[in-house]
Parts: C-alpha cells; structure tokens; sequence
C-alpha cells in the first residue's frame, strides 16, 4: 500500500515541480560545498548573478545559450572549486540575470568585466563554453587581465556567415534564432536532442516544464543577442592581434552537430593553440564529460 502511495505521488507531482526539485539540488549541492550565491548590480541597471568558492587562481566560468552557470557547469565547479578560486556568473537575460543595456555581446562582455573589477580580480583565467566562447574572445581581445582562456566548442571570430547557412542548413532553419530560440517545447527537443550525445527521453509534460523553466522568459532579448552576433564577431575581429592575445586552450566534442570540429581545428591553427578533442563528444560537453573538462583546464592552467 505505500508503494501505490508513493506512485500516487509521484504522478502527481506537476513537470514544473520535478524540475525545480532538480534545479534545488543542484544549487544545493554547490551550496554544501561552499559555494554562494550573490548579486552585482549592474553600472547599466540590472543585476548579475554569480556563484563563488575556493581559493586560489581564479576560475572564470561562462555558460551558453539557453543555460545558466548551474545547468552548464554544476559539476565542473564542484570540481574546480577544490583547487581554484572558481566563478560562475548566469549571463544578461539567463538564469537569474538581466541587463537594462541593450542586448548583444559587448553588452554580456562588459558585465563580465563589471565583475571582474567589483571583485578586485588582477589576474583571471576565463572558460567559457558555446556563446559563452564568444563572451571569452572578447574578453581575451580586450580585457588585459584575462590570463589564460579556454574556449569550449566556440569559434570565435571564425564562424563565418557560410559557417552560420550551413548551420541552419543542418537544422532545416532559415536563421539562427529557430535553433537557439525554441518557441516551443517540441523546437527545444530538436536543439537538446542536436546538442547532447544522448538526451535521455522525458514525457512530454517534462519537456513542458523544461521549456518554461529555461526557455520561455526574455526572448526578445535573445532573439537580438542571435541576430547581433555577426557584427559582433566582426567587430571583435577588427580589433585583434592574435600575437597579443593570451594562451589558450580549445576543447571540442569530435561529433559536434552546432559547431562542427572542422571549426575547431582551425581556430586552434589561429590561435596556434592545443585542442583537446573528445571522442564521440556532441556539442554540450561541459554536462557529459565534466571530468575530462576539469582535468584540462586544471592541466593548462596550473
């Protein structure tokens, strides 16, 4: 009888409910290690939510579209976290963050570097995976301090309108926006489905509450983050002097569907820098293979 009790329950128990529990134990499991959870508030308006622990260097950690720094890396900063000073913050318009600026990349740059100086950081070694990678070049073109960078799946000011058509191409969109924008709980499956090796398979009511959880809130704005990013990329790559910029280091999955390895291994040859190739990897590694991301990160920064 308490077994039927017990599945009475759980059938009971709304999407919604299931993946805010999810969500609570993620945080909480940060938060059992020390991690906290704090606000800047922004000079534009608007605040920039960031989880901070450890000592040490300093790990700056940067999420990608339709994430936030606990969905991205919650197992990569327990990781991290015991040997480095880590840094997760939800980028403008994700998780619990949000601009008055206008939306587009130099928007999320600057916030980033907002951080980094309220922090009094000297030196900061930047991570950051998909989006997030673009956040990072940026920051490595024009933020003095980065010292060391990490691009995951990202790249950079190589992605090419050509590379941005075969893109859509591959999804069967007319722009980017579709894939990266869901405007339902079916057109997200499609972009999970395409980024991790293997989604596991949830009723659709789950799906449901996925969608309202991370997806629903602010599309506006991350239709206009989208849309900009090629000028953007441009204007970023006017700026560069590659002997300049820091070291870095590139992680990629070898069966990445949004950012095929072909760009990869030429963003390494410009950057003339390594690139840790993950066999079998999809495109969202820093949730499947958080263990062979940290030891990376851990092995280049040092």
């Amino acid at each position: 009888m308490r077994s039927i009790y017990l599945l009475l329950s759980i059938l009971f128990i709304s999407g919604c409910s299931i993946v805010e529990m999810a969500d609570s134990s993620d945080k909480a499991a940060l938060q059992k290690v020390g991690f906290s959870q704090q606000q800047l508030t922004l000079s534009e308006g608007g605040e920039l939510n960031y989880w901070q622990a450890g000592q040490g260097k300093t790990v700056l950690l940067i999420h990608g579209f339709g994430g936030s720094a606990v969905t991205t890396w919650q197992q990569v900063m327990l990781e991290l976290s015991q040997d480095y000073q880590v840094i997760a913050a939800d980028l403008a318009w994700f998780g619990d963050s949000v601009s008055q600026a206008a939306p587009s990349l130099a928007t999320q740059s600057q916030a980033i570097r907002q951080l980094i100086d309220a922090l009094k950081l000297d030196k900061v070694n930047v991570v950051g995976i998909s989006y997030g990678g673009f956040v990072t070049f940026d920051l490595m073109v024009n933020e003095p301090k980065v010292e060391k960078a990490v691009l995951l799946a990202s790249p950079g000011v190589l992605f090419s309108d050509n590379d941005l058509a075969q893109m859509n191409q591959r999804f069967g969109v007319d722009n980017a926006s579709e894939v990266f924008v869901p405007e339902n709980a079916q057109q997200m499956r499609r972009l999970l489905d395409a980024t991790f090796t293997d989604f596991p398979w949830y009723p659709a009511f789950i799906d449901e509450a996925i969608f309202a959880q991370y997806f629903v809130q602010h599309r506006q704005e991350k239709h206009l983050l989208i849309e900009g990013l090629p000028a953007d990329r441009d204007r970023i790559a006017a700026a560069i002097a590659v002997e300049a910029l820091p070291p870095s280091m590139l992680i990629w999955g070898e069966n990445d569907q949004v950012f095929p390895l072909a760009s990869g291994i030429q963003l390494a040859n410009y950057l003339s820098a390594p690139i840790v190739v993950i066999p079998k990897g999809a495109h969202g590694i820093s949730n499947e293979h958080p263990e062979i991301i940290s030891q990376a990160i851990k092995a280049f920064i040092q």
